[in-house]
């Protein structure tokens, strides 16, 4: 029996509709054989006849994915935007290979699966530990992440060899306290320099009396990082850049070393 088009059309859109909602899910997905928790958050005005954005959120130590997901996602409905917060396989924090690049591509391919995502609109943002991460995962993943946007974060110096490893100026915007007690300016600053001095565009945006607490100030700092976001696109379907990682080429450790007292703030 032939079905119509327009019927078609209509059965197709039936479970998207059926999943959206205004709700935030904690969804779970198996990557290299372990089962890890992401939160997700699909607007109900998502259609699948027009791919949405995907904002992959990465949280800071101590968190979990819901810890921005829920500050992200006013502005998401508003904006028709998806967006996924992944758990980090260690609450201390964010580490290559087992919380990146493969998890984070198995959770953007799996979403594409089940939602309507535009390849070429998938982006990264970071706070604190996460944001240090997401850097590293842009410098790793330039072709496969549109852009890129963060708060709190730099890189450490051992991982500023990555900037030579990145097949395309992949944009960073980052955003700061001016009061940062664990990412002061001049880190952030030397981050920048040594990201720009390689041929890239990072735009720094230095916030005025602020710290590292993210939370208050979330809409401001979600919405500037979103303005910047969303003004790119790759230009061809995305690449992923596959790396043999072992003991002795890439330590297995958090993105960023902690304190008991500097869990409560992150």
């Amino acid at each position: 029996m032939r079905l119509h088009l327009p019927l078609v059309a209509a059965l197709l859109l039936v479970p998207l509709s059926a999943a959206a909602s205004d709700d935030i899910t904690k969804e779970l997905i198996t990557s290299k054989g372990i089962t890890r928790a992401y939160y997700l958050y699909v607007p109900a005005t998502v259609k699948a006849s027009s791919p949405a954005p995907l904002v992959v959120l990465l949280h800071g130590s101590g968190r979990v994915g819901n810890s921005l997901v829920e500050k992200w996602k006013d502005l998401a409905k508003k904006e028709g935007f998806i967006i996924a917060g992944p758990d980090s396989s260690n609450t201390r924090g964010w580490g290559s290979p087992q919380d990146g690049p493969d998890f984070l591509r198995d959770l953007v391919e799996a979403l594409k699966t089940k939602y309507p995502i535009n390849p070429r609109r998938v982006y990264l943002f970071g706070h604190s530990a996460g944001a240090s991460f997401a850097l590293q995962m842009s410098l790793m993943e330039s072709q496969y992440f549109a852009a890129t946007a963060i708060h709190a974060g730099s890189l450490a110096p051992d991982d500023r060899e990555l900037i030579d490893m990145a097949k395309r100026k992949i944009p960073i915007f980052i955003q700061v306290g001016d009061s940062d007690q664990y990412f002061p300016l001049k880190a952030v600053r030397a981050t920048r320099d040594a990201l720009n001095v390689k041929g890239f565009a990072v735009e720094l945006t230095e916030l005025p009396n602020h710290d590292h607490w993210y939370y208050d100030l979330a809409p401001k700092i979600n919405r500037a990082a979103w303005d910047f976001l969303k003004k790119y696109e790759l230009e061809a379907d995305p690449i992923y850049r596959k790396f043999n990682f072992n003991e002795q080429a890439h330590k297995d450790a958090p993105a960023v070393p902690l304190n008991k007292s500097m869990n409560n703030l992150l």
